[in-house]
């Protein structure tokens, strides 16, 4: 079982790795943990069908830098906030993630975090129609991680899919959680249970 003494030692290990792009929008997105009796799970978000970008998808919250944000960990916990309702406060920031190209032009930040399990949800209908949990040991298994490939705009792209209880969880939040499970599972600084 993940444990959160895991995932700390992992993002304090971690250095950050800027990808090779440039003119991509700065983004950032909250990877938000949740304590249970039975493990450690992850909050994911259904993106509202009228927007313009990643309609529909499974993903984290989170959005674009706006002006008024300090960094890109504050532009996590201020999307957050505005969408499922999670006060900034109420939310322990753990460390960052790799920053996530996408092939639509942003670069995410992505920043793992932990709220509380007793918090209920108030989701912005303008921009999130659902939410759900997933259990991080099942989201970071190799085994559930299916790897593909997508043609974009005349290229290959490498693509991984999570399938959950009836969800979708593919594209960049996918590489993200893969990621995460990757930094997680190979760092030598934690003991393998």
């Amino acid at each position: 079982m993940i444990t959160l003494q895991q995932i700390q030692a992992a993002l304090d290990a971690s250095g950050e790795i800027t990808p090779r792009v440039a003119e991509l929008r700065p983004s950032a997105v909250l990877v938000p943990l949740i304590e249970r009796d039975n493990g450690l799970h992850m909050l994911l978000t259904q993106r509202a069908e009228h927007l313009r970008h990643h309609a529909g998808q499974i993903s984290f919250p989170g959005g674009s830098m706006d002006d008024t944000d300090d960094d890109l960990i504050h532009t996590a916990l201020r999307e957050t906030e505005e969408e499922v309702g999670i006060q900034q406060h109420h939310i322990n920031v753990m460390g960052k993630l790799p920053l996530q190209p996408t092939t639509t032009g942003f670069l995410i930040q992505p920043v793992v975090g932990i709220i509380p399990h007793d918090m209920e949800l108030d989701l912005c209908k303008d921009e999130v129609s659902d939410a759900f949990e997933a259990p991080l040991d099942f989201v970071c298994d190799p085994d559930n991680q299916i790897h593909s490939y997508r043609e974009f705009g005349g290229k290959n792209y490498s693509i991984y899919s999570i399938p959950y209880d009836g969800w979708n969880i593919w594209g960049a939040t996918a590489s993200i959680i893969v990621k995460f499970s990757q930094l997680i599972g190979h760092s030598s600084y934690i003991e393998k249970l």
